[in-house]
């Protein structure tokens, strides 16, 4: 399956400090039918760092089950430690996921070539394509576009996912590479402007809570249909930027618990629910968006633990 379009990093719902598999699943549904092109269970948004082993195997289980071929599934497969992500990543693989995203490693700060050998490893255990995940905001390492040619070079490493900002790297990645390497955008906010520099779709953030909304962008852009492409990416700006207001994904189960896609935000420290003034700037941008009318639901659980 090809990877493009608007490809959701899938939040992870909980129940009194469980797993809510059945509303993870009830999610994905919506996803599907809301026109997403593509799951990510088990990245960032996800709440990996908080995720016991198991509990990262069971979500990535029972996306593929929920998505049942429909869409594409990228599993979640990153790590700081090679031994883990090699761990994941062959799960995945066996399970019967589309492909993997593997992120830099973090808090070890490896060296380019350390780099290159924790993906090179991943590679070398696995039959699947692997989404490499460049987030130096989140990892305190960024992969050099150097390496990312280098790492292109190994039999399953099919892309990236860049959340750095630099709007020149997908374009000198396109000119390295050329468009059969697939390039993902990692920040919402820069995705217009991503796609038109040689990307082809975005691990979005924003999709977890206005999923058609995004989809119709990413759709506009393939039939070159800039009327509605415009429409879609003005309407989403102010929800790409308060989805970030305090630390993803809080803002984005918020939302979620406010249009009654989760039964409450909870997630685990230590993250917390975002403030009373964030809520607000949600709202509206919820609002702006055409997709919740404020004091049209009301809120029971977000926000309280």
């Amino acid at each position: 399956m090809a990877f493009k379009g608007s490809i959701v990093a899938l939040v992870t719902p909980f129940k009194k400090g469980k797993v809510d598999f059945d509303v993870f699943q009830q999610l994905v549904e919506w996803h599907v039918a809301s026109g997403t092109h593509g799951l990510v269970p088990c990245g960032t948004t996800g709440e990996t760092p908080t995720l016991s082993t198991e509990e990262h195997k069971s979500l990535i289980k029972a996306c593929l089950e929920a998505a049942d071929g429909r869409v594409p599934v990228i599993a979640g497969a990153g790590s700081n430690s090679t031994e883990k992500a090699v761990d994941l990543a062959r799960f995945a693989d066996k399970s019967g996921a589309d492909g993997i995203l593997v992120v830099t490693p973090y808090y070890n700060k490896p060296t380019q070539e350390g780099m290159y050998q924790h993906f090179k490893a991943v590679n070398d255990a696995v039959g699947i394509p692997i989404i490499l995940y460049n987030v130096p905001g989140r990892t305190g390492v960024e992969i050099s576009v150097e390496t990312v040619v280098r790492c292109a070079g190994l039999k399953n490493i099919k892309g990236i996912k860049d959340a750095s900002v630099d709007l020149g790297r997908p374009l000198q990645i396109r000119v390295a590479l050329g468009d059969a390497f697939c390039q993902l955008s990692g920040e919402d906010a820069t995705v217009a402007a991503y796609l038109a520099q040689g990307g082809q779709g975005c691990i979005s953030v924003s999709a977890n809570v206005a999923p058609r909304l995004c989809a119709d962008l990413h759709n506009a852009w393939a039939k070159k249909d800039w009327k509605n492409f415009e429409r879609a990416r003005d309407a989403l700006l102010p929800l790409h930027k308060a989805l970030f207001i305090e630390t993803s994904p809080s803002p984005a189960k918020y939302c979620l618990a406010r249009l009654g896609k989760i039964p409450s935000d909870e997630l685990r420290l230590p993250l917390v629910p975002v403030t009373a003034s964030a809520r607000q700037k949600l709202d509206e941008a919820m609002e702006f968006a055409g997709i919740f009318k404020a004091g049209r639901k009301t809120l029971k659980k977000a926000g309280k633990r």
